[in-house]
C-alpha cells in the first residue's frame, strides 16, 4: 500500500530523534483480491514501553494474527477494494476505526447496515460485523485494536496460538 511511516524515540541522551522513517513493509493479504492491511506498529503491555535509546524493537515489524497482544495494541491500515466479499466476524477488542478514504458499509448480525465515509470515526465494541464495500472506489482505513476483557457472548475468532511472541 506504500505508507510511509514516521517512529521517533530518544537517543541516549534523552533527545528527540527519528528512529524510523520508511515504507511500512508488514503487509498481509486479505480474505479477497485487492483487499491488505498494513501493522503499522504494537504494544505488547499496558503501560507500554517506550525505552530510551535509538535500537528499540520495531514493534510494526511484529507478526500478528487477528488479535493485538495479551494487554497491548494493533494499530494497522487496511484497504477494502469495490466489491470485497465480506466476512463476518468479531474480536474480543475495542476498535477505533477512522475511514481515510472512501466509504463502506458495516453489516451488524441483526441485518443492521451503517455506511461511514471518509473522515468518520467508530468505536466498535466487540459485535459481530462484516465490512461491505458497494461503492466504486477503494476503502482505506486505519484501525487501532485495544486488547479488551471478554464479553462471553457469540463466537469470537480465535486467538492465534502464539502468533503475539512471533518476531520477525
Amino acid at each position: 500500500m506504500n505508507i510511509r511511516r514516521v517512529v521517533t524515540g530518544h537517543d541516549e541522551k534523552g533527545q528527540a530523534r527519528v528512529i524510523i522513517d520508511g515504507l511500512a513493509a508488514n503487509e498481509r493479504a486479505g480474505s479477497a483480491a485487492g483487499q491488505y492491511n498494513t501493522l503499522m506498529w504494537c504494544t505488547d503491555s499496558m503501560p507500554c514501553d517506550m525505552s530510551i535509546g535509538e535500537d528499540a524493537e520495531d514493534m510494526g515489524a511484529r507478526k500478528l494474527g487477528t488479535y493485538p497482544p495479551v494487554n497491548g495494541t494493533r494499530f494497522m491500515i487496511a484497504e477494502y477494494p469495490p466489491g470485497n466479499i465480506p466476512r463476518m466476524h468479531r474480536t474480543e477488542t475495542i476498535d477505533y476505526i477512522i475511514v481515510l478514504s472512501g466509504e463502506i458499509e458495516m453489516e451488524l448480525d441483526n441485518k443492521e447496515m451503517v455506511t461511514i465515509r471518509q473522515g468518520d470515526v467508530m468505536i466498535q465494541r466487540g459485535t459481530y460485523h462484516a465490512w461491505r464495500n458497494v461503492s466504486d472506489k477503494p476503502c482505506r482505513m486505519a484501525f487501532v485494536l485495544v486488547d479488551a476483557k471478554p464479553l462471553g457472548i457469540g463466537h469470537a475468532l480465535p486467538r492465534e496460538a502464539g502468533v503475539e511472541k512471533t518476531k520477525e
